[in-house]
């Protein structure tokens, strides 16, 4: 799934290398990025993709009109950030053809992989930024998505380490700019530590609500949900995962 599973190649969607500059911290669109972008050598076939494919399939620069991205019409749009090797993302895609999807990753090895599925299920609706989705939130239309996926990200363990978490209250708020109201923000992890520290920053946030009422509102994936092999190596190891769903206010 995202950037912290291993067959995603740990492309982290929260990873940026190196440490902010001193003086004025940098607009988003501009912040460091601390993960690595390349992992083993890609496979001939793959390769070919990300020369052939991708160029056709990836979001340009600018200001964002989905309509046009997608090139026919759509019933909505959903964003996927830190979408590792693609598995979620093609499942979605493939099961609802009139919706339109965006998947962020910065990780070659991770996209080259997502690649392969589209091509394999031949799908249209797809989109692919590959590169860190803090490049691109404030560029999508207010108002615009139906649903935001955050699945796995790097829980950044290390106290120090925590500021290079991708949920923030600063990127929470970039995110419900472009979520529709009654858009869903869904966030998965198998960490505690950080399944705590994103319902801290959304209970107070003012623009989302939890409407969880029992613990199977979180301890149950969502409907259609396809366990991935980083998912699998978690469970095996002991480790429960949340799956959280926000409601845009």
């Amino acid at each position: 799934m995202n950037d912290v599973n291993d067959d995603a190649g740990a492309a982290r969607p929260g990873r940026r290398k190196g440490e902010r500059p001193s003086g004025n911290p940098p607009p988003p669109e501009a912040a460091p990025f601390y993960g690595r972008r390349h992992g083993k050598t890609l496979r001939e076939h793959h390769a070919g993709l990300m020369q052939t494919l991708l160029p056709h399939l990836s979001v340009p620069d600018g200001p964002l009109d989905l309509a046009a991205l997608f090139g026919r019409a759509m019933t909505g749009y959903r964003l996927e950030i830190g979408f590792g090797g693609g598995e979620h993302l093609a499942q979605r895609a493939g099961e609802t053809p009139d919706v339109g999807f965006i998947g962020c990753e910065p990780f070659v090895n991770g996209v080259a992989k997502a690649l392969a599925l589209i091509e394999e299920g031949n799908l249209d609706n797809v989109r692919i930024h590959a590169n860190d989705a803090g490049r691109l939130i404030d560029r999508l239309p207010a108002a615009s998505l139906a649903r935001v996926d955050i699945l796995y990200p790097d829980p950044w363990p290390k106290r120090r380490q925590r500021k290079r978490r991708f949920v923030s209250d600063a990127t929470l708020k970039r995110l419900a700019r472009a979520l529709a109201p009654g858009g869903l923000l869904c966030f998965a992890t198998d960490i505690d530590d950080y399944a705590g520290w994103t319902l801290q920053r959304m209970l107070r946030s003012p623009d989302y609500d939890w409407p969880a009422t029992t613990s199977a509102d979180w301890l149950a994936p969502w409907a259609g949900w396809r366990s991935t092999r980083y998912e699998e190596k978690a469970r095996r190891e002991g480790r429960t995962s949340a799956y959280l769903t926000f409601v845009r206010r």
